[in-house]
């Protein structure tokens, strides 16, 4: 059985699932390698128009796999640093996938899954679902996912949470931002959603991701405003630019290439 379920839908929105679920979705080196497999090929694939990730199963995800942890510690600190830099490529290529990316969150989602979800662009839950940054309690501590979980729910709430290793709500996770809804339906929910987006000039949804990326964190300065700048100018005249503005003039629908 393969550790990855996907299919592509005829908008071109990729569904890709966890399917581990007799391991309640725990990841290991094994499916990281896989993930990063099918997101490069994706982010290269331009009938791609989004990406959704969900889990098979009761779980979305439980975190990382206990028995490969356990066998990562009888490996040498060197070994070890350059299996958790396979992780950390995994989060950093699913936070910069150039597509639209929605997380499909039911169930627990604990530890390393919470990186999953803050680096999707949307992220939509049941209300059962739950959440925990359990590290602490193995005497471990959530490294690799804290740059994007601190971005998403910021340091004074990540202080708290790393620390106490406390269960996390569905509406607390809604309210600190690790979700954007709430819905007994999600997969429903993610369809009308990427129904919208791919309605938009594909181009200019990638180029609005890059810009959020870009400016994250960083001082309005004479740098950023010169790249923003310079983003709206090339948009302006750019072929799908040109077109989204002659459909509205129009008032019929663009055709985007």
């Amino acid at each position: 059985m393969t550790d990855l379920l996907l299919e592509q839908d005829k908008n071109g929105v990729v569904w890709l699932s966890l399917n581990r679920p007799e391991k309640h979705n725990a990841f290991d080196d094994q499916l990281i390698a896989e993930l990063l497999v099918q997101l490069d090929k994706f982010a290269s694939d331009p009938s791609v128009r989004a990406l959704v990730l969900g889990a098979n199963g009761k779980h979305f995800s439980a975190g990382a796999d206990l028995n490969w942890m356990q066998s990562m510690a009888k490996l040498s600190q060197q070994e070890n640093a350059e299996d958790a830099k396979q992780l950390a490529l995994l989060l950093h290529r699913l936070d910069t996938f150039a597509k639209p990316t929605i997380a499909l969150v039911h169930g627990a989602a604990f530890g390393g899954a919470l990186g999953l979800i803050c680096c999707c662009d949307i992220a939509i839950g049941t209300p059962d679902s739950r959440f925990c940054l359990s590290e602490v309690k193995l005497g471990l501590l959530p490294a690799t996912i804290g740059p994007y979980v601190i971005r998403t729910i910021g340091q004074r709430h990540s202080r708290r949470y790393f620390l106490t290793a406390e269960l996390i709500d569905s509406n607390t996770a809604l309210q600190l931002g690790i979700l954007h809804h709430l819905d007994e339906q999600p997969a429903q929910l993610a369809k009308a959603i990427t129904a919208q987006l791919t309605q938009h000039g594909p181009q200019a949804l990638m180029a609005a991701k890059a810009l959020c990326l870009r400016c994250n964190n960083q001082p309005i300065d004479q740098d950023l405003m010169a790249y923003t700048s310079k983003a709206i100018a090339d948009a302006r005249v750019s072929p799908e630019g040109q077109e989204g503005l002659r459909a509205f003039f129009a008032k019929r629908s663009p055709v985007w290439r």
